[in-house]
């Protein structure tokens, strides 16, 4: 840039710090925007300039001034002015109002104002102002002694490093004032710098309080300076205790000077204020831009929660109210591999059930085999487990040092070769995913939908095969669901369809969307799960949620059910497509109908065919014999009840039989059989 005479560059220099200042306070304290963070950035960027320009107009409490270069040897240890306390814990309103209580027989004659505001999961932290300067900022540490990290804390963005002097709050840039809080990151700028990191073929870090808690620990303070960490305060303390009289002003004060404090936090005069406040946070928390596990319940009065004292590590004046855990432990049960509707094939993790944030947790995703290499994740492994919002459950790491002896590394192929012995897998180069050899995302689907439309299944008139292709072909469907979202002039302009054809085929899916359970669960496609097996699954957990939510031991105990088929029905129920299939069909109005046939006329009766039958088809026999409680099976065993002999039998069976002393019956026994039992 031209260079401008010094008086003029003054002149610019202060005003620009001075604009800079007000959007950092306005963004940072105030979360209000004054202008686009790229026109902030342009700013900063001519301030630097002019800095550079005239050296000695540099003053310490510039914007430009929190940029870190410095290379630290070690962090010295600082004792705290008074200690950095912890909170104990409540996680219900019978312990909220027993706490209360115990404060009420401590202070009888006092009436009780209760603060409360988002517990933020970042890393603790001190900040020492003298005369309204910063010169030190202190971690934690043991709530006695913290490191001093005063060189990382001047690089983060809204740490001012002078206090802002406002009318009314003079007295805090007197004398020292010291401001507590969390050094945090935002959900969004963890993410974005995972996506950076993926792209960059390099680990992903864990969490948003791990990252910004090993990022103020750096050495090397351009690393910190280069992270985009923020600070929140949630306490100030001064000398004169006069200073503060209640919680809330202590947070009007710290956002006064500068420093910004969440604007979320509120005052109650009873418990049913503060419960209501917890409830309303519990799924609105999701929504904040920093992770939370709770909120911190304190005596609003300063003075009066002072006098209360402190009991082992904890004041008696607070509590933390903690969610539901959204990180816990379990142990890995097995591995299973689920196909979803592109051909790709999912690892996911069995686990030992454990709640996470308020929900039983039976599995988690592992994404592909290069993720459990990495983790190194085995059967048998014990493992944390998180589950941040609505994300699918996922394994953070594993707890090595609680490894079992004799475990072996996941391997991906031939675990596909077990659970899918039919099947081919490959995985192209430069993919993470294994998946179905020659089958792509439409030919999969085609397949899918015309055996979700067979009669067998929901038996939708209209589907076959070149009219799926059609519909599919045409960007008309896109999962099973979509046949129940098309409109007849969508179909009309098809070359296999006119207006009546079209008709014919909107009513006839219109008219499957009350399908017996059995048929509808047979219709999804799940691997191994052929119309028998539906209908024993139906039998033994009557809802398709309870089939969704049960484990690989739930799924053994239905007979037929054995590892591969239990593998097959836990992966395809916990793929996420899948889940998301589910839902959409119940979206448009699909509702499968749970009908008993515990008292069918067949009940427990079992047969088998062999040879051709002139009046029905064998899969319609099947379906009548299934429809009246019996069993349709493709072997003779020792519990078969009934071989039905059709036209050119097989010799086998019916030796079978013989050995089994199995009554045989010709079809016109067989019809008699089932026209007595309707």
């Amino acid at each position: 840039m031209n260079k401008i005479a010094k008086s003029k560059a003054a002149d610019r220099i202060n005003k620009l710090r001075e604009i800079i200042k007000d959007y950092r306070y306005n963004y940072h304290v105030l979360d209000k925007s004054t202008m686009s963070e790229a026109a902030a950035d342009s700013l900063k960027h001519e301030l630097s300039q002019l800095e550079e320009a005239y050296p000695k107009l540099i003053t310490p409490d510039s914007p430009t001034q929190t940029v870190g270069g410095q290379v630290l040897l070690k962090f010295d240890k600082v004792q705290h002015s008074s200690r950095m306390l912890s909170l104990n814990d409540v996680f219900n309103k019978e312990e909220v109002e027993a706490w209360v209580k115990r404060i009420e027989k401590l202070t009888p004659d006092r009436n009780l104002e209760f603060f409360v505001d988002i517990k933020m999961d970042g890393l603790a932290c001190a900040l020492i102002y003298q005369d309204g300067k910063l010169i030190q900022g202190i971690t934690r540490g043991d709530g006695f002694v913290g490191e001093d990290v005063t060189a990382n804390i001047k690089t983060v963005k809204n740490i001012p490093l002078f206090l802002r002097s406002e009318k009314g709050y003079e007295k805090f840039l007197r004398g020292r004032t010291e401001i507590r809080g969390e050094i945090i990151m935002y959900k969004k700028d963890f993410e974005n710098l995972n996506k950076e990191r993926e792209r960059e073929g390099k680990p992903v870090y864990a969490n948003p309080r791990n990252l910004a808690a090993g990022t103020v620990r750096q050495l090397d303070t351009s690393l910190t300076a280069a992270r985009p960490l923020l600070f929140r305060a949630y306490d100030m303390i001064r000398d004169e205790s006069t200073d503060l009289s209640t919680n809330l002003y202590t947070y009007e004060a710290i956002r006064r000077l500068g420093i910004a404090a969440n604007n979320q936090a509120t005052v109650f005069k009873d418990v049913a204020g503060v419960m209501k406040f917890i409830k309303q946070w519990e799924e609105k928390r999701h929504e904040l831009p920093f992770n939370t596990d709770g909120l911190v319940v304190k005596i609003n009065d300063r003075a009066l929660s002072s006098s209360l004292g402190v009991v082992g590590k904890a004041p008696r004046g607070a509590v933390a109210y903690k969610y539901p855990a959204e990180e816990s432990v379990s142990i890995v049960k097995e591995i299973v591999i689920s196909i979803g509707r592109t051909g790709a094939a999912t690892p996911v993790a069995v686990l030992n059930p454990v709640v996470l944030a308020g929900t039983l947790v039976k599995h988690a995703s592992l994404h592909n085999s290069d993720e459990i290499a990495r983790k190194d994740i085995r059967i048998g492994d014990t493992v944390v487990v998180f589950k941040a919002g609505d994300i699918i459950p996922q394994v953070d790491r594993v707890l090595e040092e609680l490894r079992p002896k004799k475990t072996v590394s996941f391997d991906m192929e031939s675990h596909l070769k077990w659970q899918y012995p039919d099947l081919k897998f490959n995985r192209p180069e430069g993919e993470a995913v294994y998946r179905l050899t020659g089958m792509s995302g439409k030919l999969l689907l085609k397949k899918s939908l015309e055996h979700f439309a067979s009669r067998g299944a929901l038996d939708i008139e209209g589907l076959g095969e070149k009219n799926v292709a059609a519909l599919v072909d045409a960007g008309l469907v896109d999962d099973l669901a979509d046949i129940y979202l098309l409109k007849p002039k969508e179909v009309e302009k098809l070359d296999r369809f006119a207006k009546l054809s079209a008709s014919n085929l909107i009513d006839g899916v219109a008219n499957s969307k009350h399908p017996t359970l059995p048929r509808f669960i047979y219709g999804l496609g799940i691997r191994h799960v052929g119309a028998q097996t539906a209908i024993d699954l139906v039998a033994h957990f009557k809802s398709i949620d309870k089939i969704a939510d049960a484990d690989l031991e739930e799924l053994m105990v239905v007979e037929g059910v054995g590892d591969i088929v239990a593998e097959s029905i836990f992966g395809w129920f916990t793929d996420q497509d899948n889940r998301k299939l589910l839902e959409k069909f119940e979206r448009v109005g699909v509702k499968p109908v749970f009908k008993s046939l515990s008292n069918g006329p067949l009940q427990a009766k079992k047969f088998v065919i062999t040879g051709t039958l002139g009046n029905m088809s064998r899969d319609e026999a099947g379906e009548a014999i299934r429809s009246l409680g019996g069993t349709f099976s493709s072997s003779v065993g020792k519990a078969t009840d009934y071989l039905v002999v059709g036209e050119n039998p097989g010799d086998s069976k019916r030796v079978e039989a013989n050995k089994f002393r199995t009554k045989e019956l010709n079809e016109t026994e067989f019809l008699k059989l089932i026209d007595k039992s309707v």
